[in-house]
């Protein structure tokens, strides 16, 4: 990457967004993201990308999200059902997503410790991202008329998402493999319609 153009405001924007697309990529290619490696990809000095994002954490958070968001989003326009049951399916089918992404793997094995500060404090950036994305869901089928929470929006989404992540980062937590589907089916008792997702008695 080469720029002859000073550090304004906007040149920054634009090489921040940069280092994230190439860590991004890097990421994806199952390779650790090194701020070495950025810095020169960048014609910056380590300490610049420290300014720009705060430490490792946030870079990695700053990746972790470019892959996230679209992702979430997709689930929750193809979620089935409505109201508290679409709810559940978009918790469940994102933790399914996530337990698939293949690029998280070897982020996970090799830093178990960063991913998971990384992907559910606020140390990475991307917690209180995904919560305001789970809060929107809600408020879509609450607007619809379609679902009334029992617990104010924030605090639903804040308890469906740790719910999700038991399951989700059950390796990292308790050595265990995850399950989606129990997930899923978590969220739903969080939402009171367990029993559209259990099988019919005979």
């Amino acid at each position: 990457m080469t720029s002859g153009a000073s550090d304004t405001a906007g040149d920054g924007r634009d090489r921040r967004d940069a280092v994230i697309a190439r860590a991004t990529e890097i990421f994806l290619a199952g390779r650790r993201v090194e701020m070495n490696e950025l810095a020169a990809y960048a014609e910056v000095n380590r300490n610049t990308l420290f300014r720009w994002f705060g430490g490792r954490d946030r870079l990695m958070g700053e990746v972790v999200w470019s892959i996230t968001a679209p992702a979430f989003d997709r689930v929750a326009r193809r979620a089935e059902g409505e109201g508290a049951v679409r709810i559940a399916n978009v918790m469940g089918d994102f933790a399914s997503v996530a337990n698939r992404g293949s690029a998280f793997v070897p982020f996970v094995r090799s830093e178990p410790e960063r991913a998971f500060r990384v992907m559910t404090t606020q140390a990475g950036g991307v917690h209180h991202r995904i919560l305001a994305r789970i809060a929107a869901v809600i408020e879509e089928e609450v607007d619809a008329g379609r679902y009334t929470p029992e617990l104010p929006i924030d605090d639903l989404a804040f308890l469906l998402l740790r719910t999700a992540e038991a399951y989700v980062y059950s390796p990292i937590i308790t050595g265990e493999q995850p399950d989606t589907e129990k997930a899923r089916l978590s969220c739903a008792a969080v939402l009171g319609v367990a029993s559209r997702f259990l099988p019919a008695r005979p």
